[in-house]
């Protein structure tokens, strides 16, 4: 792995739970020695990427990354396109609805709104969403590129619950029902007690970028509250498609 790539993958390990990282935490986590670890966070503490606290020693993301990203919200907008579009469907599929896009081989999430229901599913900000276990990430490789959906097929599938789909075959088969679907079912795949539906998002290219989702307590989600949820997602991701310069290909088609 070069060097540059090792360095930026140290930042995925700094999540909403756990913010914050010591060295040997990093050189655990990334299989790298201390000493490589150490001359990387400080080449990205000159550029503002991380920084450490001077009490605690631990290291954080850096003001730099806030930076950043108000540079690519303002050039090409995510956020304020996405916000209203999932609070709209948050609000009419009473559920929590959230938006994640391609980020190296997994999905990120970008953008959520929480259902108002006390018992509703909680999305961790910028969390990954891996292909095989949810509906985000099968609706995505379904409308991917083909080179992109193969490689999804033939990565190693890691179990997360039992109903993890962890061969080609399986997760394949979930694949091919999207593509005749038009959108993603996965049930309790990823998180037990929570089933997710979810639309692709798609580029200029007419290839899926992302996907929109909505995500529910697997108790609520009976036959008529899955056609409620699938009616109000297609218009919805049609929506978010052309908002962030997509374009929706001509035979897709959401079955309801």
């Amino acid at each position: 792995m070069r060097t540059v790539e090792k360095a930026l993958k140290l930042l995925n390990f700094f999540t909403e739970h756990q913010p914050e990282h010591g060295l040997s935490d990093l050189a655990r986590l990334s299989g790298i020695d201390k000493a490589t670890v150490l001359r990387m966070l400080g080449d990205m503490d000159a550029s503002g990427l991380v920084e450490q606290d001077p009490q605690s020693k631990k290291w954080r993301l850096g003001t730099g990354i806030l930076r950043l990203a108000r540079l690519r919200e303002a050039a090409f907008p995510v956020t304020r396109v996405l916000t209203p579009i999932l609070e709209h469907l948050a609000s009419v599929t009473g559920e929590t609805a959230h938006a994640s896009l391609l980020s190296g081989r997994v999905l990120g999430s970008v953008a959520a709104v929480e259902s108002s229901r006390s018992n509703r599913v909680i999305m961790d900000a910028g969390q990954f969403l891996p292909l095989h276990a949810t509906a985000s990430g099968i609706a995505f490789t379904a409308f991917a590129t083909p080179d992109v959906r193969e490689r999804a097929l033939a990565d190693e599938l890691a179990a997360v619950t039992p109903n993890t789909p962890t061969t080609r075959d399986a997760f394949e088969r979930l694949v091919l029902t999207a593509q005749d679907r038009g959108y993603a079912i996965s049930d309790q795949a990823l998180e037990a007690e929570v089933t997710g539906i979810a639309a692709p998002l798609f580029g200029p290219d007419g290839f899926s970028c992302g996907a929109l989702s909505v995500a529910s307590p697997s108790s609520r989600m009976t036959n008529e509250h899955i056609k409620s949820i699938v009616a109000a997602l297609a218009p919805a991701a049609r929506q978010a498609t052309l908002g962030l310069g997509g374009r929706v290909p001509a035979h897709h088609k959401i079955a309801a």
